[in-house]
C-alpha cells in the first residue's frame, strides 16, 4: 500500500467488476423491453466496492486482486484509483480478461444482474503477501479468489492484525479460509447455502461449531444477527426507501472493518455498518455514490 494519507490503512482483497448499470420501472419480462431512467459505468465487485467505501468513510485503502490486461481492468484500476484507493496489489495477467456485469435496478432498489465472467484469473497468486500486508491496520477479503486471498489473509494473521471475511459466495462450514478470518459476516445467501438453508440465528449457531471467531450475518432490509460467546443478538436495519441496493452489503463490510479498528462496542460498529450501508442504498450508482463519512454521521444523529 501507499505511504499513509489519512486514517487506517484497509486493505482489501479479492475480486473487481466492471459495472453497467440502468434504471428501469420494472424488470423487462422475456421478449419484451423497458425504457431505462438513468445509466452508469463504473467499478464493482464486493472486494474493490469495499475498498471504494473505505476510502470514502476516511480509511487508507488498499485493493489486492487479479486482473487482465484488456481495457476493462485498466478501466477499473483507473476508477479505483480516482476513488483514492491504492492498487498496487493488483495481479495483471496476461491474455485474461476482467468481469462486467450488466445490472438493472428496479423502481424497489432492487437487483437483476447478468455477469460476463473474467477469463484466466483464477491461478493468480499475489507476488508477496507479507509485504501486501506490512502497511495495513486490517485486512478485508471476500471469498471469490479464494487461493488469491488466503496467503494474505495468513500473512495478516501473523501480523496479528483483524482479518475480516466476506462470506458473499457460499461454500463448505469447514472451508480452510474462513478459519483463517478473526471475523466472518456473510451475507443470508452466503450463509444460507453454506449450511444448507433455515433460520439464520440457527446457522450461525452451527457455523460457530466450525469456527472460533466472531461471526455475523447481513439480511438487507431484515437486519442483521451476530453472536458473542453463544449469545445470539439481533440489529434491525434503518427504515428507508431503497433506491439502489448494489454495493450496499461491501459498504457494510467496510464500515464494520472501520469499527473494529476505531475499537467500538459491537451493537455500535453494527449501527454504524448498517448506517453506512442504508445511506448507499438511497442513491443510484453503485460504488460512485458510496457515503462519505460525514453523511454516515449526519444519518445517524437524524436516526438515533
Amino acid at each position: 500500500m501507499a505511504e499513509a494519507r489519512r486514517g487506517h490503512a484497509i486493505l482489501c482483497a479479492g475480486i473487481a467488476v466492471q459495472d453497467i448499470m440502468m434504471r428501469v420501472d420494472e424488470f423487462p419480462a422475456p421478449g419484451t423491453k423497458v425504457s431505462a431512467s438513468d445509466f452508469i459505468v463504473t467499478g464493482g465487485g464486493c472486494a474493490a466496492n469495499a475498498a471504494v467505501a473505505a476510502a470514502r468513510l476516511g480509511a487508507r485503502a488498499g485493493f489486492s486482486g487479479p486482473l487482465g490486461d484488456d481495457e476493462v481492468s485498466d478501466r477499473i484500476i483507473a476508477d479505483l484509483g480516482r476513488g483514492h484507493v491504492d492498487c498496487a496489489g493488483v495481479v495483471r495477467v496476461k491474455g485474461a480478461t476482467a468481469s462486467v456485469s450488466l445490472i438493472l435496478i428496479d423502481a424497489a432498489g432492487e437487483k437483476s444482474i447478468a455477469t460476463r465472467r473474467g477469463v484466466n484469473l483464477a491461478a493468480a497468486r499475489p507476488a508477496d503477501p507479507a509485504l501486501l500486508v506490512s502497511s495495513a491496520d486490517a485486512v478485508l477479503v471476500d471469498n471469490r479468489f479464494p487461493e488469491f486471498v488466503t496467503p494474505i489473509c495468513q500473512a495478516a494473521r501473523a501480523r496479528g492484525i483483524p482479518v475480516v471475511i466476506d462470506g458473499d459466495k457460499a461454500t463448505k462450514a469447514d472451508d480452510q479460509l474462513l478459519a483463517l478470518g478473526t471475523h466472518v459476516v456473510f451475507s443470508s445467501e452466503g450463509l444460507r447455502g453454506t449450511v444448507g438453508g433455515g433460520d439464520l440465528g440457527a446457522a450461525l449457531m452451527q457455523m460457530a461449531k466450525h469456527l472460533n471467531c466472531f461471526l455475523a450475518v447481513t439480511d438487507g432490509p431484515d437486519g442483521m444477527l451476530w453472536l458473542e460467546g453463544k449469545k445470539l443478538h439481533r440489529l434491525p436495519a434503518f427504515n428507508i426507501t431503497a433506491v439502489d441496493t448494489l454495493g450496499a452489503g461491501d459498504t457494510f463490510h467496510a464500515a464494520f472493518t472501520l469499527g473494529v479498528l476505531e475499537g467500538r462496542e459491537m451493537p455500535d460498529i453494527m449501527r454504524f455498518a448498517s448506517a453506512a450501508a442504508a445511506v448507499k442504498c438511497l442513491r443510484f450508482g453503485g460504488n460512485a455514490v458510496t457515503p462519505t463519512r460525514a453523511e454516515t454521521d449526519e444519518f445517524l444523529r437524524k436516526n438515533s
